[in-house]
């Protein structure tokens, strides 16, 4: 059969269906179209964290590190107490340390000055031309931190671990101290052990330990013996500085609360509340010890 011959059988073949083979070349026309363009998503408007001011004339007043007086006692006493801290997280230490720039600050019992310790701590880093500071409330259940700043209480830790829908944009506060930030407790849950034992927390820590290299986080902890929650963190630390008090805590107390913690690679002890100036003028504080994986007491 010819080209011609099989043109016209063609053409029978469309009249007797009563398609026009214009109709026929349009639904061809249809199907080959390209596709229409899909509108670009707009993304979402980027967080920003509140900003809060710290009365640093007030912390002064109350014998705190503040910038105002870099050269005050205690400023000098946390130079010394922050150098073997700041040598592990710059990998200067005896041994390399993991996630050293986590930094949980605990003690054996109640009262011995941990939080004090925290805030002291985290200003004398904040001072530090090469690192930024976290500090966070994780006494999750009597928070502390806000109240020594002079700040009120807001959404923080608690928060972040369970509901999804927040960004630690939303609950950080950044301070007129240009390299201290501060994360709150957040609001009180009865599974705060669970909490910061979980997932979600390992997740958090790695986000807040990354997204800036510079930056070392101070964990105000709990007390060791009297809750659970201070142990559940001790898992995810790098360093621990466990603040003993002077002529109050015993050396029972304090070696059990050690046990607690020995998985963590690094334990740094600090006397706290000493009467008796050391050699080198600093008494508040006292004498400052540090060790890698187990030690006796």
């Amino acid at each position: 059969m010819s080209f011609i011959e099989r043109a016209a059988k063609r053409l029978q073949e469309l009249r007797q269906t009563s398609e026009s083979p214009f109709e026929h070349a349009s639904m061809l026309d249809e199907s080959v179209r390209a596709p229409e363009p899909v509108a670009e998503a707009v993304p979402a408007p980027r967080r920003h964290s509140r900003r809060v001011e710290i009365d640093v004339e007030r912390l002064g007043r109350l014998g705190m590190v503040t910038p105002l007086d870099p050269k005050s006692r205690v400023a000098e006493e946390f130079r010394v107490i922050k150098r073997p801290i700041l040598r592990n997280v710059g990998a200067k230490g005896a041994a390399p340390v993991a996630d050293a720039n986590l930094v949980m600050v605990t003690s054996a019992l109640a009262g011995e000055g941990k939080s004090t310790t925290s805030v002291n701590l985290a200003m004398s880093i904040a001072m530090e031309l090469d690192h930024t500071v976290l500090l966070v409330d994780a006494d999750v259940s009597r928070p502390t931190v806000p109240s020594m700043l002079g700040i009120s209480e807001e959404r923080g830790l608690l928060d972040l671990l369970t509901d999804e829908t927040l960004d630690v944009s939303d609950v950080l506060l950044r301070t007129n101290i240009e390299k201290l930030s501060v994360l709150p407790a957040g609001l009180a849950q009865s599974r705060a052990t669970e909490l910061l034992s979980s997932v979600a927390m390992c997740r958090l820590l790695k986000d807040l330990a990354t997204r800036y290299s510079d930056r070392i986080i101070i964990f105000d902890s709990p007390p060791l013996l009297p809750s659970n929650e201070s142990r559940a963190l001790a898992t995810l630390m790098g360093q621990i500085v466990v603040v003993v008090a002077a002529e109050s805590t015993t050396h029972a107390a304090l070696k059990q609360a050690l046990a607690t913690i020995e998985t963590c690679p690094v334990k740094l002890l600090m006397l706290n509340k000493s009467r008796v100036s050391s050699g080198t003028g600093y008494g508040n504080y006292g004498s400052y010890g540090y060790g890698y994986g187990s030690q006796s007491v």
